[in-house]
């Protein structure tokens, strides 16, 4: 089975499962040329309604970046390369012309989050975990995901995700905003598409319509400049000291 589970319902719904739970749903190169695959046949596909994300098993949606491949990136130059390159496909994602969800089947961590916030809806079971932890790692969000979020969120709930890289349960998060609606664990999927067909029973001329007036908002602010400005600033981050001793405590403590 691949690193990505790809999946079409008869009424317009897409499934894209991260399929790696041994790395905890982590994100490699493998994984961004997925998405990005996926997301360019969701965008030309007239029967693809609404694309949802979510992780394998129940313990992670996504850990974020792997670091066991990420490590290996050591200066300004090569942390940008990889960064942008997910930084795209995350732009791409959040105007995608179709609704899109974030289903947290479970632990959504740094990056994960950041995958999280370019989707139009968050969803979680009642036993997922988020957090911006990229801080505890000496750097910031590095997908363009502070960017995002700011246009989700109001300005102080945004910041305390960001600032405190705390973890949060999925109804502290409901409270913040970033999560929209809790399912129960045992029917999570169930529960998640009775929620989503209130819009895919919606045309999807409407559909693109409403996500094309955001895209114009975002457009307007600069999203992808600012997305774009923030990634150049992780990537000044990412050949620091800091940075790489806090990842390598990490690995170590594995």
């Amino acid at each position: 089975m691949g690193k990505v589970l790809l999946e079409r319902t008869e009424n317009g719904v897409v499934w894209l499962t991260i399929n790696r739970v041994e790395k905890r749903n982590a994100i490699d190169f493998d994984v961004m040329d997925s998405f990005k695959r996926v997301i360019d046949e969701v965008e030309g596909n007239k029967s693809d309604k609404v694309l949802v994300i979510t992780g394998a098993g129940n313990k992670a949606f996504c850990s974020g970046g792997d670091l066991s491949v990420f490590h290996d990136l050591h200066t300004k130059e090569e942390a940008y390369q990889m960064l942008a390159k997910m930084g795209e496909i995350l732009y791409s994602l959040a105007t995608l012309t179709k609704p899109t969800v974030a289903l947290l089947n479970g632990a959504a961590i740094g990056g994960g989050c950041e995958i999280a916030s370019a989707c139009d809806f968050r969803v979680a079971s009642e036993n997922a975990k988020f957090g911006f932890v990229q801080g505890k790692l000496g750097i910031t969000t590095g997908w363009g995901g502070a960017s995002m979020l700011l246009e989700k969120l109001p300005y102080d709930k945004a910041m305390t995700l960001l600032m405190t890289a705390n973890r949060f349960s999925a109804q502290e998060g409901q409270g913040l905003g970033f999560i929209h609606k809790i399912f129960s664990e045992q029917n999570l999927k169930v529960e998640c598409e009775d929620w989503i067909q209130a819009y895919v029973e919606q045309s999807s001329g409407v559909l693109a319509a409403y996500k094309q007036a955001a895209v114009k908002k975002w457009e307007s602010a600069n999203l992808r400049d600012r997305m774009f400005a923030e990634i150049n600033q992780c990537s000044i981050l990412w050949e620091s000291d800091e940075h790489h001793e806090a990842v390598q405590s990490f690995l170590d403590a594995k």
